[in-house]
């Protein structure tokens, strides 16, 4: 693949940012919460069991995403991403709980190491699809007119004549980020197969003990993906710095928006 030559344009301001404090709530700790401690038959209330627990898990986080849509008038790349991955662990529970042969709940770490695996590679690649659209996901997450001044930063690099090399700074950062996703993909597959690989399939609580890896996998998950991208991230954004100064022969205050 080649950069393009078109100097980029700057993704536009959201009109009303979400809580991300709220996705991570609503996505990863009360799902996590749910199936650690709801997963058990037993007499008190919050013992809902293994089809019930799963099924509350899996509804909140899909509830939410419709409620999104439906408020915010327009499809969330990572909401629609997250639903698409709350709807495969369903499924693959569905299948896994529908039989009692211990040959098929084998395949369960394969299974859903595949599904986590996936996820950060559709997010990753959405990166790289989007890379020449008019609204680049690197741009709105990375490169975004809140942080910095793109009106400024145009100018100086078509008065320099450097349009093609802002291009490839923006391709190559765009490139790194992806490659965090990758290294997300592959300890997302790690995790499945560390927590699910001793799950006995002959286990009489099989269902439970399954519910409450999937809570963990699901709470680590976060981290894996996280932490990849706060430290990709961060060299991103010091080199795409960097870089720009070289380009424009501005320093760095007049790179950023001013505070």
């Amino acid at each position: 693949m080649t950069a393009p030559n078109e100097t980029p344009t700057p993704a536009p301001a959201a009109q009303k940012q979400d809580n991300p404090l709220t996705d991570i709530a609503v996505n990863v700790i009360l799902p996590v919460l749910i199936l650690s401690h709801c997963s058990k038959d037993g007499e008190r209330f919050w013992n809902l069991g293994p089809y019930m627990a799963m099924g509350l898990a899996i509804a909140i986080p899909l509830a939410y995403g419709i409620w999104h849509f439906i408020q915010h008038k327009k499809l969330n790349t990572f909401s629609a991403v997250g639903v698409g991955n709350v709807l495969l662990t369903g499924l693959i529970t569905i299948y896994l709980f529908s039989t009692n042969d211990p040959e098929t709940r084998k395949h369960a770490p394969l299974l859903f190491g595949i599904k986590e695996a996936v996820q950060p590679l559709i997010l990753g690649s959405l990166f790289i699809l989007t890379h020449k659209s008019a609204t680049p996901l690197f741009n709105a997450f990375v490169y975004n007119d809140a942080i910095f001044d793109h009106g400024r930063i145009n100018k100086m690099v078509r008065k320099n004549d450097k349009v093609s090399e802002l291009s490839r700074l923006l391709w190559t950062s765009t490139l790194l980020f992806f490659g965090s996703f990758c290294l997300s993909s592959v300890m997302n597959l790690g995790l499945a197969f560390y927590f699910l690989h001793d799950l006995d399939p002959t286990s009489e609580n099989w269902k439970e003990l399954y519910n409450k890896d999937v809570g963990r996998i699901t709470g680590w998950g976060f981290l894996v993906i996280g932490v990849p991208l706060l430290v990709v991230g961060g060299f991103i954004l010091a080199r795409m710095i960097k870089g720009l100064k070289a380009l424009t022969g501005l320093e760095t205050e007049k790179i950023l928006q001013a505070r």
